[in-house]
This record gives C-alpha cells, structure tokens and sequence, in this order.
C-alpha cells in the first residue's frame, strides 16, 4: 500500500509558498525553484548534509550529499538519480522520500526536520513538481550577505530578533531569516535560537552568527555590566593615544572602571620582559624610578626597542610562526633562515616588504635564507594554507576537502588560492637527513596548474576574494599574490599582523585565537583592533612603531589590581591580566638571576639522532637559539613551541603539574642556586649583611625590593640559623623567590 501522498495533485491546492497552484490541480503559475538557491538552503537549514548527517564521508543509510551543500551538482545527482531516482516523485511529490523521511512518514533515523504544513516543505515539493531541475549556470549567485542589527546595545534579559538578507548579482534581495543558520560566540552573552532570536543572558561583548550558503555575517551585541561608574571617572582616565581612547569608550560602554596605573619597578619589568625578554637589572629599575621627566615612557620604549636583545626577541617569535627547524631543514639552511630573519628584524624592515621577500623567494637555500619557506611547505596545498595562516591568521584548511564549515571560503577558492603556488619547484634536495648538505635550489617553472579533485581541472588562480590571473600569464603568480597580500586594502594581511603585535604585550589578542581571524570569532574590540591596523598602514607597516604606541599608552600602564567595578571582566583590558612566562623568557631570566647561563650542545636531526654543532656549543640564551629542534627538557616542559605547525597553539604558558615538579626537584633551578661560582653564592658572601643581599636579590628577581614583611621573615631565617648554614638559609630564599608566582608570572 503506498503511502498518502500529502500534495496530490487531484486535490484543489492555493497559495502554496511562492508560487501559486489552482483548481484541480492544473498549474497556472509558478515561479521556478531554484536548487541552489531554495533547496540547498533547506536542506543545510535542517542539518541534512551536516558531518554528522548525510554529509559525512560515507553519508547515512546509503544516502550522501555534500557537506554544507559545497558540491550543488554532486548533490543534485544523489537526490535525482541514485537509487533509481526513488528519492522524487514528480507525479506525486507527497511521495519522495526527500519529503517523507524527513517529516517521519516514512521511519527516519535523523528524527523529524520538516514540518508538513511548513514553507520549507512546500517549496520542496514545488521544486519535484516542476521535474527537480538542477543548478543552472546562469542563475543569479549570491554576493552578500546583510544582518540587522548589526551593532546593539542590549540588557540581560532582552530578546533581540535577528533579519538575513540575501543579496544576489541581479539585484534581488530576499529574506534568507528562516534559512540561516544561527550560532552565538560566547553563551555566557547571549544565547540564539534557530529562528535567530538571541537571548541576552548576561553582560559582556557578544555576537550572533548567521550562515547562509557558505556566507556567514555578525551582529555585535554589547551588554553592560550592573556596576555603576560614575562618568567622571572615564573623564579622568588618563589617554595617550588612539590605544586609550578606543579601550576607555569601550570600558565605558560596559560600565567596567579601569585600574590604577602599576608601579614604576612592576611596569619596567613588564616592558623589559615583553619588548626584550630579559628582566631589567636594579640599576635599570632605579634608574626609571628616579627619572621625572613626562616623557620617561617614551624614553624607555625608544631604548628597549633599540636594543640589541629586541633582535632575539622578535627573530625568535617570528621563527616560530615561519618554522625554523632542524626536524625539517638541514643545519646550514636552518641557519640561512634564521639569519634572514634576523637580519629584517634587525634593519626593522616593514613588515608588508618582509613577507613580500618571503612570498617571492628563489634560489639556494643557504644563500637565499627567505627560499626555505618553501622547503617547510613542499607542495602547493600546504604552501596556501601556511601563507594564509601566517599572514592572514585565516585556516582555511578545511576548504580542502569541501566548503569551509565556519567560514566563506569555498572548495573552489581553495584551489584557486593553492593554484598561485602551482609552478614552485625545487632542484637539488641534498639527499636524506644525514648525507644531504640541504644546498636545494627554488625556482618558478613557466608552466603547471594544481588539479582540483572534485573537478578534474585547475582552478583560475586567484587570492582569496581577489581577481582571477589569466592561467597563460607567464608571470611568477607570487608576485601577484605579494601584491593582494601586502596591499593596505587588503581587509586581513594589516589585521592579523596588529592582533599578534597586540597578543605579545597583552597576553591574549584583540582576536583570540591570535591566529583565528575568521569572520565567526569577532574582536573583543572591533574599534580597537580597525584602529591597530590602520595605525600600521599609515606608519608603512613599521612594526616597531605600532610596539611604541602600546607601550606609551595608559592601558599597558594599567595595574593588575581588581576593583569591585572590573571584577568579572577578563577580555577587555580594565586592567592588566598576569600570564605565565614564556619557555625561552623564563629559561634565560633564571640564568640571568643566578649568573648560571644554559649550554646547548646538541642539534637534533630529521631522523632522531644528534650531532655535535659548532653553532650550538658557544653559551647562548634560549631566546638566540636559531632551531626548535635543540634539545632542552626545561623548554619542552615549560610548552616551548615546537614549529610543527603554523599555530599559535603549538606553544603552551598554561602552569602544569610537571613544571611544578621540575621547578620542586629539577636540576635547572636547584643547581643553578647551588652553583659555588654562580651570582647568588658571590653576592651572598660579598654583602656586608644579610639585610642587603635580601635586597639586591628581591630586586633583581622581581623589580623591587621587599617589604617590610618579606624582610623580617627573611633576616628571622638568618639569625636562627648557624653561621655554617646560612649559606643553605641564602638557597633556600633563592629557591622560594624563583619559584614564587611573583616571578613566573609576567604582572
């Protein structure tokens, strides 16, 4: 017995959405489904082709489609003519199985996604009705996507609707609300239901997501906190720069009242530590504390960031986002490498001209040091989606495989993207990880395109969202690519470089994920982050410049003191958030303290084992090391990024069980303290008194000296304790101070 077809045609049928069907069943009227346009969005609306769904690589009950609907005719072809075309009825359309499974008419495992007497379900059976044509070549695409609203300011308990419009290359707009999907950035926010009406549920700096058709658009939903500020106090906030004035309006949009500015001694040990890396010495503290001039920020920054210790410091950082490793390269080309990273940083070479250098790259390996990017990633794929990452602090590697799930990036994009890299070659790899001298040669062949899987053919290169290049132009497409890359309108490349700048002084980004720019993770403050960005184009993309600006602004001055009134606040810079010191940083503040500097002697290589390398038996600080790869067991416990993977998530600040274990029992701290020719042991038995080592040592471990407290307890320890073992009493202190949540942490 065949089950009850809901639309038969001998039934009289009005006014079915969109379209218009009259007596008897004879159409009149109809205006055409679109399967790109209204069933691709349907069915994506009910999770249909969703990974966990008929979209997974192997679908569901013998049934398959693309996920997200990436693939239009793919899936046109599984819905029309797989399984004999069972899953449409054209003669009855109440009858396919596109229409009774998911209203449950027929048992379905995905539970119910369609209501009978619901829109969806009639443009459904519209589409059958007129013969379920399929994607057409010449029908309008959708170009953008509009959310309103798309900036609020709400109240906890508020429920704010949301409205998608659809904007197609004929002009026609139409109201996609009830087919996009919804998601919130932050429940803590606000919450969204699959109709898109958010609801508020506390306070904070939230945002809907709506995605239609592989676009995704935001709406900013800003919730005060229930803390009463007094105006003025904003008012008397004290502003340096554009840095201030975004970060104030925004502090004063959600009633959170800023901190008072830290000490003298807490903010030079701040800004040593994040512009260099190394702790100021006591000299270096009083001498800040004793300068009264209004300019002695400035002055300050102008002097770190001339320092010598500021090339190791960015070179280092930078090698980590750019992979420089032994596990990959050969000794004379991880040096290569590293020494032109070094060297751009050193000349504060602007940073668009240095990825330009980057991108563009050929020759030897050791002697064109910017040509092992290309060694890292060895085939066009990952080349595009490191570049992207890198630079653009977009993954989309998703895109690989099929359109991108949280982003707009689609599988065609992709291949147009990677296909810039197509033509890259290299010649003379030098043999296996032992034998070879790493001396390759990149070059740029005249011809070559990069195949698209699904397609069978090349993708027209193109960046992503830029014009195709003509697939006969002889050109190096790098060249082209450096040009969309670098470009002030290039709405990513200034962005990504300001948030990882923004992260190093901060502790966490204006986006975070420092390396998550994608349009579903929004700025903590979008004002700010605009305004970053826009400072380093103006300045021709001066790093240095930008550091400058953060470091004389009142918001890096800021206290870590909690106030009753930014209590709850933890992303938007009322005051300053402690973090743990990085691997590198902490591992040289420890040598610097007790005089007991690190040797590294050993170069791990490509297959395990190790050799003895002239480059690594001097006396280094870890910031110098030019290769992730040397061997520290301080470094691997304490998250030393590992340069596998272009991700900021490679690198590791969170405390752990093993690093308090290491810092209880380990040899790095517990040795250097006991070292009989180390700077604890020498200043111990040069004081005049136990009084003045404990200040010295307070100082240099920590920028300041100790407080009538710590002192007392201290010289107690002293005086109770023979003279034969105060030596041990001095360790003991030492030992406390280093491993003290003071000095781990930057304040």
């Amino acid at each position: 017995m065949r089950a009850p077809g809901l639309l038969a045609w001998g039934l009289v049928v009005v006014g079915l959405a969109m379209g218009r069907l009259v007596a008897a069943g004879t159409v009149v009227k109809t205006e055409p489904v679109s399967f790109r346009n209204d069933v691709l969005p349907i069915l994506s609306k009910a999770g249909c082709n969703t990974g966990g769904c008929h979209g997974s690589l192997a679908g569901k009950g013998g049934f398959r489609l693309s996920l997200f609907a990436y693939n239009p005719e793919a899936d046109h072809f599984a819905i029309t003519r797989e399984s004999q075309g069972r899953r449409v009825e054209s003669s009855d359309p109440g009858l396919s199985l596109l229409l009774t499974k998911p209203t449950t008419l027929v048992r379905h495992k995905g539970g119910k996604r369609l209501e009978t007497d619901s829109v969806d379900y009639h443009t459904l059976a519209r589409w059958i009705a007129q013969g379920a044509p399929g994607p057409r070549a010449d029908e309008p695409a959708l170009e953008s996507l509009e959310i309103s609203p798309a900036v609020r300011t709400v109240n906890t308990g508020d429920v704010v609707p949301v409205t998608v419009r659809a904007r197609y290359s004929n002009g026609h707009v139409r109201d996609v609300t009830p087919w996009a999907r919804y998601t919130s950035t932050d429940e803590t926010v606000a919450s969204v239901d699959p109709q898109g009406r958010a609801t508020i549920l506390g306070p904070g700096q939230g945002a809907i997501t709506a995605w239609y058709s592989s676009r995704i658009v935001l709406a900013r939903l800003t919730s005060p906190y229930s803390n009463t500020v007094p105006a003025a106090v904003f008012a008397a906030v004290p502003r340096t720069n554009f840095i201030d004035a975004r970060v104030v309006e925004q502090l004063e949009r959600l009633h959170l009242e800023p901190s008072p500015a830290a000490s003298d001694a807490t903010f030079v040990r701040r800004a040593f530590l994040d512009v260099i890396g190394r702790l100021p010495t006591p000299e270096e503290v009083r001498e800040f504390e004793h300068d009264s001039a209004p300019d002695r920020h400035a002055r300050l920054a102008d002097r770190l960031l001339a320092r010598t210790e500021f090339v190791d410091y960015w070179a280092y950082k930078w090698s980590d986002v750019l992979l420089v490793t032994g596990a990959r390269l050969r000794p004379e080309a991880v040096r290569a490498y590293s020494d032109w990273i070094r060297s751009r940083v050193a000349a504060n070479t602007p940073w668009d001209r240095m990825v330009r250098e980057l991108i563009t790259a050929k020759g030897s390996a050791v002697e064109e040091g910017a040509s092992n990017f290309f060694a890292v990633h060895q085939d066009p794929e990952a080349m595009a989606e490191n570049v992207s990452q890198a630079f653009l602090a977009l993954s989309i590697n998703c895109a690989r495989c099929h359109n991108h799930p949280l982003e707009k990036w689609t599988n065609d994009q992709y291949y147009q993207f990677a296909n810039l890299f197509a033509r890259v070659r290299a010649k003379g790899w030098g043999g296996d990880a032992r034998s070879g001298d790493g001396r390759r040669t990149l070059f740029v062949q005249a011809a070559g395109d990069l195949i698209q899987p699904r397609t069978g053919r090349p993708q027209p290169p193109a960046p992503l969202d830029g014009a195709p290049i003509a697939a006969e132009d002889p050109r190096d497409r790098r060249e082209l690519l450096a040009d969309w890359l670098t470009s002030p309108s290039n709405p990513y490349f200034a962005r990504a470089a300001a948030n990882r700048v923004w992260a190093n002084f901060f502790g966490s980004g204006v986006v975070e994920p420092v390396d998550d720019l994608r349009a579903s993770n929004p700025a903590s403050n979008e004002p700010l982050l605009a305004d970053l960005a826009a400072h380093l184009v103006r300045s021709g993309f001066d790093l240095r410049d930008l550091m400058r600006q953060i470091l004389t602004s009142h918001t890096y001055r800021r206290s870590t003191d909690v106030l009753p009134g930014n209590r709850e606040d933890r992303r938007h810079y009322s005051r300053f958030f402690p973090r743990r010191l990085s691997a590198e940083v902490l591992s040289d503040a420890i040598a610097d303290v007790t005089g007991v500097p690190d040797r590294f002697t050993e170069l791990a290589l490509n297959d395990g084992s190790t050799e003895a390398s002239s480059a690594f038996t001097n006396v280094v600080r870890s910031l110098q090391l030019s290769d992730a790869s040397v061997k520290s067991y301080f470094l691997k416990t304490f998250g030393r990024n590992q340069r596998e993977i272009t991700c900021e998530c490679e690198r590791s600040n969170q405390p752990s069980l093993v690093q308090a274990l290491h810092l209880s029992n380990g040899s790095t701290l517990n040795d250097k303290i006991a070292a009989p020719a180390g700077r604890l042991a020498r200043t111990f038995a040069d004081a005049s008194t136990p009084a003045a080592w404990l200040d010295g040592l307070w100082t240099r471990c920590l920028g300041r000296p100790p407080t009538e407290r710590e002192r007392s307890a201290a010289l107690k320890a002293f005086q109770e304790a023979p003279r034969s073992e105060q030596r041990q009493v001095a360790e003991d202190l030492g030992w406390s101070i280093l491993s003290s949540r003071e000095f781990l942490f930057q304040h």
